[in-house]
């Protein structure tokens, strides 16, 4: 049976994400999506989707604001845009999207069912179905305006589709995987991310049952008693009275920590602050450390014949160091998703602005390694496997001496800062200056 995952806040941004960040987003989701595929398989990547801190963290290394509601949008429409010309060899469609692009979803499921035999209708009814169960059972305040339905050629699917909440000004992210499923009223959700704000009425619930079962009676005895019941429950002031009958008592989810560990099975809570900046609470410096510090150790030796831009190749490293936790790391690896905005920054400047030339060289990089990997010859992506694989056994031994480590992350940034025009630094407020 599939279960939530986890939480977490998104804070509601407006803004748009530029055609040159577009693009490379396009570019890099496609070669991540394409090395997990051929590492993992497509039911991989379809868990890791379902998964809010690894998607989260997807969208951070790809140079998208690392927290904001916008994360949803831009990586769905990047994976789109990008995995669309291989869709077919790659065995993975991409569907719906924002606003009418969500509408299309049946329209396009269908055409994925013409291309590949599959029940279009069906997975059609099952998009529909989804989206009204966030909709219409699940009541917390947020309105649908996102639904993305990702499909494999063998039929398994993940849903990911979010609400926006505008007195708050939040966003609520529900993720929905079909491996385990079997049924839509029994717990289906593999995750639902959004600050918790009380009592909600969450019909696909299994705890439910009891209050579906009885509303279903009273749809069947008629208006008359509904109204009949009403009219018993209003307040001395004519107000319609909240509190409802014991058989159709609501679910409202846990609102404490320790509730939710106990219901749930103590699943992670990420709390995605409302703060632009990366700050050093943001982050767990000791990976951060090892990753670079991985970088630094592993990039002379595994990459002499990889890096040929002379005073970019170094950085390069350091950025593959993140896109290779992304490909390999385990779940419990993206418990700070802000970590992995180090990698290629963000197009808001936070926590630097976007360094293109590095960009464009991790992409050609990982571009060559599938290549190369596609035709028997696996030693590239092992290197960048192995980038992964030097981190973490370098986690332990980092940051034991030396600077206090709000004084070392501050470096970490102002450096990166200080560089950022030799690596073509750009962000939504225009290309920073050479030094």
């Amino acid at each position: 049976m599939a279960t939530r995952t986890g939480s977490a806040d998104l804070p509601l941004h407006g803004g748009r994400v530029p055609t040159w960040l577009a693009t490379r987003m396009a570019a890099l989701g496609r070669v991540l999506a394409e090395a997990i595929v051929h590492h993992y398989g497509r039911d991989e990547l379809l868990r890791r989707l379902s998964h809010p801190f690894w998607f989260q963290s997807f969208g951070a290394v790809m140079g998208m604001d690392w927290h904001s509601s916008g994360m949803t949008t831009s990586v769905l429409s990047a994976l789109k845009r990008g995995l669309a010309p291989v869709q077919a060899e790659l065995g993975l469609f991409v569907c719906g999207g924002r606003g009418r692009h969500s509408r299309a979803t049946p329209l396009e499921l269908a055409h994925v069912g013409e291309r590949t035999g599959l029940d279009g209708a069906a997975l059609a009814r099952t998009s529909r179905l989804v989206a009204k169960i966030d909709s219409a059972a699940v009541q917390d305040g947020y309105e649908l305006y996102l639904h993305g339905f990702i499909v494999t050629a063998e039929g398994r699917w993940c849903v990911i589709q979010q609400g926006m909440n505008t007195t708050s000004r939040e966003a609520r992210r529900y993720h929905w995987l079909s491996e385990g499923l079997r049924g839509f009223l029994d717990s289906p959700h593999a995750a639902i991310e959004g600050r918790n704000r009380g009592a909600i009425v969450n019909l696909a619930d299994a705890r439910a049952e009891r209050n579906r079962r009885a509303e279903l009676a009273l749809l069947q005895e008629g208006a008359a008693r509904t109204i009949d019941w009403l009219r018993r429950h209003a307040c001395r002031q004519g107000a319609l009275a909240l509190a409802p009958e014991p058989q159709i008592e609501r679910f409202a989810e846990p609102t404490s920590a320790p509730a939710v560990a106990a219901a749930q099975g103590a699943p992670p809570r990420l709390v995605m602050p409302h703060h632009h900046d990366v700050r050093l609470c943001d982050v767990m410096l000791p990976r951060l450390q090892a990753t670079l510090a991985a970088a630094a150790e592993r990039g002379p030796r595994d990459f002499c014949e990889l890096l040929l831009v002379p005073g970019v190749g170094a950085r390069t490293v350091a950025a593959l160091a993140h896109v290779a936790e992304v490909i390999h790391g385990a779940p419990a690896r993206f418990a700070d998703p802000a970590r992995f905005s180090m990698a290629l920054g963000g197009k808001d400047r936070h926590p630097f602005p976007v360094p293109l030339r590095v960009y464009d060289e991790t992409l050609r990089v990982l571009k060559d390694a599938l290549a190369a990997a596609r035709l028997g010859r696996e030693e590239k992506l092992g290197a960048i496997r192995e980038l992964d694989r030097q981190a973490r056994a370098l986690e332990r031994a980092t940051g034991a001496a030396g600077m206090h480590p709000a004084a070392r992350f501050a470096r970490l940034l102002q450096d990166e800062r200080a560089r950022s025009g030799q690596y073509g630094g750009r962000s939504v407020f225009g290309i920073e200056p050479s030094q």
